[in-house]
């Protein structure tokens, strides 16, 4: 073996790497998905089980027209900011702490739409639902992106220019209290998340290097949040 070859950096592209740091690699990227979305879910239910929470959410959102445009700014801001983090190469904390702050990031902004819903039932029920749903999805786009090992990074261009679209739209429905965002958009957002996991998990095998699991698992998590968020609203709606 060369010298070269000895010291050769093991932290390359998962596709160029040995079949055993890659397998790692998949599971530790999934196993960290796994713990954000415990961690996500313990974390809501810690919220909204605090007495009166209803009250004080709405109070604060009902307060101006303008509070969820301020909430959006400041979720996409700590967005930026744990992705940042996450894909830190400072040290392995910092990508943590960026996992950890998009997680909190992610309960805030769900907090009223969990809270609606679950006053819509009375119960969990719908919440549940958009779950597993949502599970069910994610697991179908998982098994066709990791069997086909097909490269979707030619999706990017697309999801950036829908992510805009549909962030003007929203916008949109906030300052004039005539335009409102109907099932169909929420359709149409489920099939850009679709397209959201599709292409994390393709830059997860072609682009991702074998050290950058908590940057991949952070991926996956906002799309599984995007998709789980609209077929929540379509079955909200439904429910109406």
């Amino acid at each position: 073996m060369s010298l070269h070859a000895s010291y050769q950096n093991p932290y390359v592209v998962a596709a160029q790497a040995p079949v055993d740091a890659r397998a790692m690699f998949i599971r530790k990227t999934y196993a960290h998905l796994a713990g954000a979305i415990a961690a996500f879910a313990l974390l809501e239910a810690m919220i909204m089980s605090i007495p009166g929470i209803e009250d004080k959410v709405f109070g604060l959102l009902g307060a101006s027209r303008y509070s969820w445009l301020v909430v959006l700014g400041l979720f996409m801001g700590a967005s930026w900011l744990a992705d940042n983090w996450a894909r830190s190469e400072a040290s392995r904390g910092m990508q943590y702490a960026g996992l950890g702050l998009f997680v909190a990031a992610e309960a805030v902004v769900f907090l009223p739409l969990l809270l609606i819903a679950r006053r819509m039932t009375g119960d969990a029920s719908l919440i549940s639902q958009a779950g597993l749903i949502t599970g069910a999805l994610f697991l179908g786009l998982t098994f066709v992106a990791l069997t086909t090992r097909k490269d979707f990074s030619f999706l990017g261009g697309f999801l950036k220019i829908g992510g805009i679209i549909a962030l003007g739209m929203i916008v949109a429905s906030i300052f004039f209290q005539g335009f409102t965002l109907g099932i169909w958009f929420s359709g149409a957002m489920v099939l850009l998340a679709a397209g959201s996991v599709l292409y994390t998990t393709g830059n997860m095998i072609h682009h991702y290097r074998t050290d950058q699991y908590v940057a991949a698992s952070l991926g996956l998590f906002s799309a599984v949040a995007l998709m789980f968020w609209y077929i929540l609203r379509i079955l909200m709606s439904l429910r109406r």
